[in-house]
């Protein structure tokens, strides 16, 4: 049994009386462990994504997926995220993942479908907050900017160039310095209209 597999097997155990995975968080806890939050800092403009506590305990496999998407074992690699999300829906990175995986295969309708839940995890986070900025320059808020710059992509490609721009336009609203080309890629879907 390789590490890998042991850590597997050792987080399906379930407890005998609750039948729920062993280490689960209580059921009053449950959508702070799964859920995606937003921290207001210290310059009270800017905030951050907190992702929750099932995404934190999932980083060491996601690196593991890293090598396996590295050595281009992409079937290994989906079913790897796809068991990630059966226990934290939210963890936007591996939405991230199976997008740029479906990408690579040329299914943009799918790759659409992980980037845009991506983005709707993250903006439900943000819904009832008054705008403030989301630097893309944080680790945490990265994944954000760039399953929203997939599904800009997979849009326009799809033909869906208002929706593709509606997208744009947010993510500059969110971090106006535009470290992925937000601008460039409105100025272009502006072009082709």
């Amino acid at each position: 049994m390789t590490r890998r597999s042991r850590r597997r097997s050792d987080r399906r155990k379930s407890s005998p009386r609750s039948g729920k995975p062993v280490g689960a968080a209580p059921d009053g806890d449950r959508a702070h462990a799964t859920a995606l939050r937003v921290r207001l800092l210290d310059d009270g403009a800017s905030a951050e994504l907190v992702h929750p506590r099932c995404a934190a305990q999932r980083r060491e496999d996601l690196e593991e997926v890293e090598a396996m998407l590295s050595a281009g074992e992409f079937e290994v690699a989906r079913d790897e995220l796809r068991w990630l999300l059966d226990g934290c829906s939210d963890l936007v990175e591996a939405h991230l993942k199976l997008g740029e995986i479906a990408v690579a295969e040329g299914d943009v309708p799918l790759a659409r479908g992980h980037f845009g839940y991506a983005c709707q995890v993250c903006e439900a986070a943000l819904r009832g907050r008054p705008l403030v900025r989301l630097p893309y320059e944080l680790a945490a808020n990265r994944a954000f900017f760039e399953a929203a710059k997939g599904a800009a992509w997979c849009l326009a490609q799809l033909g869906r160039r208002q929706d593709a721009e509606r997208i744009a336009e947010r993510m500059l609203a969110l971090d106006p310095s535009d470290p992925l080309g937000f601008g460039t890629l409105r100025q272009e879907l502006d072009a082709a209209d």
